[in-house]
Formats: structure tokens, sequence, C-alpha cells
């Protein structure tokens, strides 16, 4: 019997024995089956600045896993070793979602990442593991490229604490030819979660002569404030050559710099440069007098001023989770 999988906007028509797009998601009997319950292919402890996150819990370390599988094919993937495997092929271990917190606690991490790869497709395991984690007084982080489907993003949302979403182009030909996946997804992803009170910040990895033109980029920005709200953290993320996009060069410090400097006469209030070791873009200054908040040194914290979540000269109110 053929079965449909209605986790994403691809709505993958499963034959029996076989998988969806994302590789992980296998008609097993007739019943849909998430073959990488349980076993992620990576776990790591990170700084919560490298997901990328400013606003979130600042200075901390959070512990992340991934499985392997994705239902997008970005030809410029970083991590396509895992991302574009197939299960029967990866090296993963036994991790269940009450090891997911006992490692957490063991690292002593405050929070747990569904990251590297995407979420989405291992929705299940990442689902089950957040009211585990957010049981034991942790909290959640989706690291995504946003392409999930609303009713089961809505129930996600309800024990995930943030979300830091790559909105790779403000295109949705760019989404269909580079990515394999549509962009109107990915738009309402960001709206669902900032509705429902899901921390958000975006990030947009500016690839040389695909998605870095000056319009593109504004028009990118414009619709996070139009949409999201002024306050929301953006993250222009440096490319590198990989996986099949290694005939680019990478992405100009100029660009990158241009690019913030467009975010900002937008009027977004957080602006970063993720991946350059900059001082001034990595900083967090109040949008109202301009004090210096926190002080980074890529993704580390060196000082933060904030006193309970406010500017402690001018009293603002700064968009995040502090504490």
């Amino acid at each position: 019997m053929i079965v449909q999988c209605d986790l994403c906007p691809k709505y993958c028509m499963i034959k029996p024995g076989e998988s969806g797009d994302c590789r992980i998601r296998v008609n097993i009997d007739g019943k849909l089956s998430a073959v990488t319950y349980g076993f992620p292919s990576a776990a790591h402890v990170d700084p919560i600045e490298k997901k990328p996150l400013n606003h979130f819990l600042p200075g901390s370390s959070i512990f992340s896993i991934a499985t392997v599988g994705c239902n997008l094919h970005c030809l410029n993937c970083q991590n396509w070793e895992i991302s574009q495997q197939d299960p029967v092929d990866a090296v993963a271990f036994d991790m269940a979602p009450s090891e997911v917190v006992a490692q957490a606690k063991r690292t002593e991490c405050v929070s747990v990442a569904y990251t590297y790869t995407d979420p989405s497709v291992y929705y299940e395991y990442a689902l089950d593991s957040c009211i585990q984690v957010r049981e034991a007084g942790l909290r959640n982080v989706l690291v995504t490229a946003g392409y999930l489907n609303e009713s089961p993003l809505r129930e996600l949302c309800k024990v995930v604490d943030a979300v830091t979403i790559d909105l790779k182009a403000m295109s949705d030909r760019f989404y269909r030819e580079i990515c394999g996946a549509t962009l109107a997804p990915v738009l309402n992803y960001f709206v669902v979660c900032k509705s429902l009170g899901v921390h958000v910040e975006a990030s947009n990895l500016l690839i040389p002569t695909l998605n870095d033109k000056d319009e593109e980029i504004e028009a990118l920005c414009r619709w996070i404030k139009e949409n999201l709200g002024c306050e929301t953290p953006l993250h222009f993320l440096q490319f590198f050559p990989y996986h099949r996009m290694r005939h680019l060069p990478p992405t100009p410090a100029s660009t990158l710099t241009k690019a913030r400097q467009i975010a900002m006469a937008v009027g977004l209030d957080y602006v970063y440069i993720g991946n350059l070791m900059d001082a001034e873009s990595s900083t967090t200054k109040c949008p109202t007098c301009r004090t210096v908040l926190i002080r980074r040194v890529g993704h580390q914290m060196l000082e933060n001023k904030l006193v309970e979540g406010c500017c402690p000269d001018c009293k603002k109110k700064i968009y995040g989770v502090w504490k």
C-alpha cells in the first residue's frame, strides 16, 4: 500500500519498502516509519552562538544532535556527508530521548539543539526529545531550514523555546534550483513561530552570483521587518565552497559588510555577520542609545552588560531570552 507523508510540503507518495525524499521516512508494511528514531549520527557540545543565536542564553553551552537525512538538497550544503546520506550507510549510535536529557545534563548544558541536518525530517525523535528536555527543566532549540507543514510545526512549537531559521533567499527560483524546495512554506514557518511566542532568529548565507545582489538582500530584510518585526536578529553568513558548489569563491568580506549596512538602513535592530572575526559585526548594541550591551569575538562572549534583559543606560527591553 502506498503511503503519503504529510510532514513537509513535498507530500511524498511512498511505495512499500521505499523512502520519501528525505531518505529516512520509510513505508514498512503500509506504515510510515522514521527509521533514524533514537539513532543520531552526530552529538556535540557547542557554544550557543554557533547555531547562530545571539539573543538566546548568550555564553551558554548547548548539547547538539542530528540524525542523517534532510528534505532539502542544497548544492552548497556543508553537512552533506550526513544530510544526504542513506540511513543504511550511516554510522549512528543509540540515544533515546531520555539519554538526550542525560547527556545534556552530564555535559552541563542548559539547552538542546536539533541541528546539523534538519529536525523537520526526524520530527518524532525531535518532538519526543523536546518533551523530555522540557520536563527536565532545560530548553529546546531548532536549527532549521524551516521546511515543515504548519500542523506538525504548531505541535512542535509547544515544546520549543527558540528557532534559528536559514532564509536562503527571497526567491522561489533559488529554492527550486539550489535547494530542491519552495519559498512560501519557509516564510510561513517564520510567521508561525513568531506568532506562537517562540524566540526567532534568522540567518542568510550569501553565495556569490546567486543571492548576493543588493536588491535581493534589501527585499529579504524588508520582509523580515514587515512580517517578523525590526527586533528579529539577522545573521549574514559567509559561503565557502562545499559539496556541489566548489566552483564558486568564498563570499568576500566586503559583501557581508555591505549586506549588514543594507539591513541596518532598512531598519533592523540587530544585524550580525556570523563567521567573520570582526568585533563590530558581532557586538550587540542598544537600538535606542547605541550602548554596547554584549561583546563577542567569534563564538565567544566577552562581556554582557544587560540588566534583567534591558539596556543599563536607557532601560530599553532588548528582544531575547537572557536567563
